[in-house]
């Protein structure tokens, strides 16, 4: 058995079109779990019909899947041969302004929601445009993800807003996917002063390979990947440090236009161009090329298991036991 066969293998971000296709892909790429987007700019009823319809899926293809609300369900998933499926959102959107939704949405098995999705919204500011920090609302809306154990997450936040969330949340909050702007400026990058923070005041990080924000976008492959984890676990240490892709598998130039333009309809907030995954990991089957890499970059085996998964189960455990 090969050490990616045999580690916890967590992807903290999937924003994939759902489908057989997509999970039997999972299942070729070795993943016991994955923070899967089921919101982005949907209210309460759709995203409640997201769920829905992915809790069917679930169901239907019981075979190789598997909903996860505990730790324990990713360590089953794990040894059952199985994905894990972690309802998540990348929006407080789907909450309105509803104290309720938060734990009738934890109750359905969301476990992950990012505050903002790149805009203002009635918790706070998205980092494409100035932001004004967290509302009193939002507050509020984080002592509730707290008590009822869904993880708040900063990844499309901006600045202002996640340190004063950072500061907020009794939990440890995360930013799910992300990229160094010591590597690349990006409205969506992290600079050094925001990583540290984070992870100073207990909170995780999950490094993400979307094109448009590494260092060498399209050009990039699986070791520039692992290059940005690298930079990041130099300025924070390994022990709070994940991955999380952004897989989009599936999607089409209609999606893009969608999560690019503001509450998917309004205006354009930025242009990604071509979305060309690294060289080496263009699809979800492909994650063991992640682990070579590790191992290529000379990692240790205690370092690999932890980015790859343990590090996620972790940090999942202190936030969703109530």
């Amino acid at each position: 058995m090969t050490l990616h066969q045999d580690a916890l293998v967590i992807d903290g971000l999937i924003i994939a079109k759902w489908s057989r296709e997509v999970f039997d892909d999972m299942r070729r790429g070795g993943l016991s779990a994955a923070n899967c987007t089921v919101s982005v700019w949907e209210g309460f009823q759709d995203t409640v019909g997201n769920i829905a319809e992915m809790k069917k899926q679930i169901r239907d293809y019981s075979d190789i899947l598997t909903l996860v609300r505990t730790t324990e369900d990713v360590r089953r998933a794990k040894a059952e041969g199985k994905t894990g499926i972690i309802l998540g959102f990348q929006n407080a959107h789907a909450f309105e302004d509803n104290l309720g939704y938060i734990e009738a949405f934890a109750d359905m098995g969301v476990r992950v929601v990012q505050l903002c999705y790149n805009t203002q919204n009635l918790v706070g500011t998205g980092c494409y445009e100035r932001d004004g920090g967290l509302s009193g609302f939002g507050r509020e809306v984080i002592a509730e993800m707290n008590r009822v154990g869904i993880m708040v997450d900063l990844s499309h936040v901006g600045g202002n807003t996640s340190r004063e969330a950072i500061l907020e949340s009794k939990k440890p909050v995360c930013y799910s996917h992300c990229l160094p702007s010591g590597l690349k400026e990006h409205p969506r990058n992290k600079s050094d002063e925001e990583l540290r923070f984070i992870a100073d005041h207990g909170g995780f990080i999950g490094v993400t390979m979307f094109p448009p924000f590494l260092k060498r976008g399209i050009e990039a492959t699986v070791d520039d990947y692992v290059e940005a984890m690298d930079y990041i676990i130099n300025l924070v240490g390994e022990d709070c440090v994940g991955y999380g892709t952004d897989f989009t598998q599936g999607y089409d130039k209609g999606f893009f236009d969608w999560i690019t333009h503001d509450k998917g309809r309004h205006r354009r907030l930025t242009n990604f161009g071509t979305i060309l995954n690294p060289e080496g990991i263009r699809t979800i089957g492909e994650t063991p090329n992640l682990t070579a890499a590790m191992e290529k970059a000379g990692w240790s085996e205690g370092k690999i298991r932890k980015v790859l998964g343990q590090n996620w189960l972790r940090v999942f455990a202190d936030v969703w036991g109530r």
